[in-house]
């Protein structure tokens, strides 16, 4: 065997004998190319052909070539890659020694096996800018995400390894060591890769385990397990590499566990949405641009999920597409997704229950942190979900479903369907995070529900009233958190009980008849009086409700109010007043006021005393004239209910003027 040194720094000869040695080889090279598919050398030269072509790459060491031999080698010290002009000036890579053998006998065959490769001391610096520009990527953005194809090492070797990582794109930085030997010890024989260091501020730790490099058969799939920690996230993994060391083909059972899903995009580059601590299982796999994540079970939150998921890379941005289904889910585990917690339950990271603590104690609704858009505008996705059952909701769901889809920064669920004991919420959310201010539009409807399962009130030991229910929520509004967009909402909100009953003593009440309700309420008397219609309407503006009109027309009394719900301070103020139809000397006629924060409001009466009886007539006059608009905003069939259609038609008869359905309010 021949061995040729040629020292630093080359002198003419030994780079003519170099050039002769890499002359020979390349034209070994390109008559196996004529004759076969070479794939698994193709990708590594033609790395070598861009890096030489596009960056400046320098040797500053020795170079010692052992062609002659069964198993030609090389050595090549000081290696040093440039970034490219748009980086900046330092050092994509620099590399104190690459050792390189090969097997002669399976290259003139068509295939590369090398038996030999090793790093000493790499220094790697990646970097991707906010353009998506890697300096990494030798094909200036040609190919996206294109899969590491290796032939199969024999050896394989990183010493002392540096690696620094920044993603503008993704916000991501990583900065710590990577070595890769063979283990010789006779109980834990095989290879080893380990790295460690700082993810994104959290601490990181990587080790991947395999059999034996020496004994690979590139017929046989090579085995390895994998073990992650990434700050309090853990993802561990055991699987196969098809053809050994063909990335663009792998395998694997994971099962990963953390505090929120979102932190996987450090690790994935996938989003995924905020949630309660989970822990999952299932079976990841790879074919070239395509991830799958197939049988998917165990728990996020309290609740269970399960289905498939699939990520299809190499476009512009990674296509997301998923079925999942939960058969018992929780509602409160919803709330992370908007950045909200839980306010009671054991499952729930500190953060998230920091939060929950802080809305508690603030008696809030909306959750006021910023949702990522950036990351959105990153990923385009199609993700349907299913509850076969709900619990804990605010009212009583049973179950539920939702299709999700995102192209560009643009999110829109539809449909949206929630099914209730009796009835249904149907419609669709849109969250628009194209611009830099993000802006909500919702259509919720509320169909054939009951007024006694979404207001279950006990009085006296039952529900004092009945009815349908229908409704409609229509609103829109900027900012980058459910807050914000709350607080700048427009648009309008209306619920109507075209048809019921109420408990009678409730109903004089309400008109504050003193001596008969009092009456009939320690009487225990449960006789009811028909709700002939019952509407609110509620016009918003900057985030602030203000009642349009309140009306419930009972046989006894005639209520009307007004008042306003603000989002932004999460506050109301509501005030009602009984009319009665038959005139009551010893009626004291005070107006009711419902007022405090949203979730603990105050019942009373409103101060300065008694007013003087208006009868019912008067207050009808004042309602009634735009309701024939109101309810074809709800559902077009209301304004012919036989109940709320009478009412109408009543107030047309004594001369009140009547609004027929006009366009729908626009900002």
């Amino acid at each position: 065997m021949t061995t040729e040194t040629i020292p630093r720094p080359p002198g003419r000869r030994a780079l003519a004998w170099t050039g002769v040695v890499l002359a020979g080889l390349a034209l070994v090279i390109a008559i196996l190319f004529a004759l076969w598919d070479w794939n698994g050398l193709r990708g590594p030269l033609a790395a070598i052909a861009s890096a030489r072509m596009h960056r400046q790459v320098t040797i500053t060491g020795n170079l010692r070539v052992y062609p002659w031999s069964w198993q030609p080698s090389a050595t090549i010290e000081g290696v040093h890659i440039a970034n490219p002009a748009w980086a900046g000036r330092a050092s994509l890579a620099d590399i104190d020694r690459i050792a390189v053998q090969l097997r002669l006998a399976a290259l003139f065959s068509g295939r590369l096996d090398l038996m030999l490769l090793e790093f000493d001391r790499p220094r790697l610096a990646l970097y991707r800018d906010a353009k998506g520009r890697a300096t990494w990527d030798f094909s200036d953005g040609k190919q996206r995400d294109q899969p590491l194809r290796l032939p199969p090492i024999r050896r394989f070797v990183i010493d002392d390894g540096l690696l620094a990582y920044r993603d503008d794109a993704r916000k991501l930085s990583f900065s710590g060591t990577l070595d890769a030997n063979e283990r010789l010890g006779e109980a834990d024989k095989g290879f080893q890769m380990t790295g460690k260091g700082v993810l994104n501020a959290q601490p990181f730790d990587l080790k991947v385990t395999g059999g034996p490099l020496l004994n690979i058969d590139r017929k046989k799939p090579y085995p390895f397990d994998a073990d992650i920690h990434a700050g309090e996230t853990y993802v561990t993994a055991r699987g196969a590499v098809p053809k050994p060391f063909d990335l663009a083909q792998v395998y694997m059972d994971v099962t990963a566990r953390g505090p929120d899903l979102s932190e996987l995009y450090g690790l994935t580059g996938v989003p995924m949405p905020n949630s309660p601590p989970y822990a999952l299982t299932g079976r990841l796999s790879r074919d070239v641009h395509l991830w799958r994540f197939d049988r998917i079970g165990g728990r996020v939150g309290s609740s269970d999920l399960g289905g498939s998921l699939s990520v299809k890379t190499g476009g512009v941005r990674p296509f997301l597409t998923a079925e999942l289904h939960s058969r018992a889910l929780v509602f409160p585990d919803l709330g992370a997704l908007f950045g909200g917690a839980r306010r009671h339950g054991k499952v729930a990271s500190p953060s998230q229950i920091a939060v929950a603590r802080k809305m508690q104690a603030e008696a809030k609704i909306f959750p006021d942190a910023t949702l990522n858009f950036q990351r959105i505008r990153n990923l385009d996705a199609d993700v349907t979900f299913r509850a076969a059952s709900i619990t804990e909701a605010p009212i009583h769901l049973r179950t539920a479903s939702v299709r999700v889809k995102l192209d560009a920064g643009l999110l829109r669920a539809e449909p949206v369907e929630l099914d209730l004991p009796q009835g249904r919420i149907t419609g669709y959310v849109q969250l628009n995070g194209r611009q830099q201010d993000a802006v909500t539009d919702l259509d919720l409807r509320l169909s054939n529900a009951r007024l006694e399962n979404l207001l279950p009130v006990k009085f006296q030991g039952s529900v004092p009233f009945a009815g349908v229910l229908t409704g409609r929520a229509k609103l829109h509004g900027t900012g980058d958190s459910v807050h914000d967009a709350m607080a700048d909402a427009y648009g309008e909100v209306a619920v109507v009980v075209p048809g019921g009953e109420i408990r009678q003593s409730v109903a004089e009440l309400a008109g504050v008849d003193l001596i008969k309700g009092l009456g009939l309420l320690f009487a225990k008397n449960t006789s009811t009086t028909p709700i002939r219609c019952a509407v609110a309407h509620f016009k918003a503006t900057s985030g602030v409700l203000k009642a349009d009109r309140l009306l419930v027309d009972t046989g006894p009394v005639l209520i009307v109010g007004d008042g306003n719900i603000n989002l932004d301070t999460e506050t109301l103020r509501l005030r009602v007043q009984g009319h009665p139809k038959k005139f009551n000397l010893v009626r004291l006629n005070v107006p009711i006021t419902l007022a405090g924060p949203i979730l603990h409001p105050t019942l009373g009466l409103e101060k300065g005393g008694a007013i003087a009886q208006g009868g019912a007539a008067l207050a009808l006059a004042a309602v009634l004239s735009p309701l024939a608009a109101i309810l074809p905003f709800i559902d077009a069939g209301l304004a012919k209910d036989a109940n709320c259609g009478a009412l109408i038609a009543e107030g047309a008869q004594e001369g009140v003027p009547v609004k027929t359905a006009g366009p729908a309010p626009r900002r």
